[in-house]
């Protein structure tokens, strides 16, 4: 029999990665068009919501788009059908297909758009380049029998719990003596029904993301072999993890700045580009940024970069960069397609583990607008 994953749930679970807290104030970010409370039987990833990709999806069969371009960005004043945009809406609600926008969250998610974006051009030692917003920590207890803490400490670091810096699975452990007394009503797993017992417990302690509490305690809660868990959860004033837009690197050797183009223009498969500054010069330190990335250029000059990698580059952006000493490669804003393949890798990850028969796709149709001659 197939099992369809309900859009509410596979919204859920994309949110986990890049939850909508992460996106920039005022962006156009969630559900445009459609419903997400139906089953789905197939999801399409695009950048750019053309008519060509409502078409392709159409005579695929979806029933959700994952746009990371919000089809609905400036304020609506009319939807006529008998126009270009007018019609593409017509298309999406007449086929019944839902689209749901993930564009800056996207952006700023831990390997999201940008951490991409770095990876394609093998940067070493990355930060953020431009700081939106602080991940809050909270902090875990949970006292477990001790034959199951390995089990319990496993669980909860799989799901994000126990990560400080560059080291994962980080806990304090320290033995104790629990005591319960099981009502008529329980099921124990252990003790006997109206009789005081003492377990040898673990007390297990780690802190975890603000964001991902409900994955933690579901996972905690599936591992733990207790009818009623016992756990408590901490706030913290602990400074938390910065996550931002861009990201900052180290290449793993000098490269020139044309040899730089070269293979940024390779990395994301671009017919063109365009560079700012001495083709000579030496470049170890890069900034990327997907997209439009006028307004970081002083951002990238602070980090100390060489060279920004990002799109839409202004005129005289580009030159007040090159009075700055700033080289700049604007491989197009198209370059953001990337995010494609990570976000069907993610969503498929997610459905089959759930054992879910709902498909995922990508576009093919390449939206870039500019031809290079």
């Amino acid at each position: 029999m197939t099992k369809l994953a309900n859009g509410q749930t596979i919204i859920q679970a994309f949110e986990s990665w890049s939850p909508k807290s992460l996106a920039v104030e005022g962006d156009k970010i969630g559900l445009q068009i459609g419903t997400l409370n139906k089953p789905i039987k197939k999801i399409m990833v695009v950048l750019d919501l053309l008519d060509a990709v409502v078409d392709e999806a159409i005579d695929e069969g979806v029933d959700l788009i994952i746009a990371h371009h919000p089809i609905i960005f400036r304020p609506l004043k009319a939807i006529q059908t008998d126009r270009p945009y007018g019609k593409i809406v017509e298309k999406l609600i007449k086929h019944d297909i839902a689209v749901y926008a993930a564009h800056t969250n996207l952006d700023v998610a831990k390997g999201g758009v940008n951490d991409l974006m770095a990876q394609k051009l093998g940067l070493e030692d990355v930060d953020v380049l431009a700081p939106t917003t602080e991940i809050k920590v909270k902090k875990l207890v949970v006292f477990v029998p001790h034959e199951h803490a390995n089990v319990v400490r496993e669980a909860i670091a799989n799901a994000g719990a126990g990560y400080i810096g560059n080291y994962s699975h980080c806990t304090f452990n320290s033995e104790g003596t629990g005591t319960f007394q099981p009502e008529v009503s329980a099921d124990p797993f252990l003790g006997e029904i109206g009789k005081l017992e003492h377990v040898n417990e673990i007390k297990i302690e780690t802190i975890f993301p603000a964001t991902l509490q409900n994955k933690v305690i579901s996972s905690l809660l599936k591992a733990h072999p207790y009818e009623e868990v016992a756990y408590d959860i901490y706030s913290l004033d602990n400074k938390g993890e910065q996550l931002g837009l861009g990201r900052i690197g180290l290449l793993k050797e000098e490269l020139t700045l044309k040899e730089f183009a070269l293979l940024v223009k390779k990395a994301f498969e671009v017919d063109g580009l365009r560079v700012v500054g001495n083709l000579q010069e030496k470049i170890r330190k890069v900034a990327v940024l997907g997209g439009d990335g006028n307004k970081y250029v002083s951002s990238a000059l602070f980090k100390g970069a060489d060279v920004l990698v990002t799109g839409d580059v202004y005129y005289h952006v580009a030159h007040d960069a090159m009075m700055d000493g700033l080289n700049i490669v604007d491989p197009g804003h198209n370059v953001e397609k990337i995010m494609k393949e990570a976000v069907k890798t993610f969503l498929e990850n997610f459905l089959n583990e759930k054992k879910y028969d709902t498909k995922v796709i990508f576009s093919t149709i390449n939206t870039d607008p500019f031809t290079f001659l």
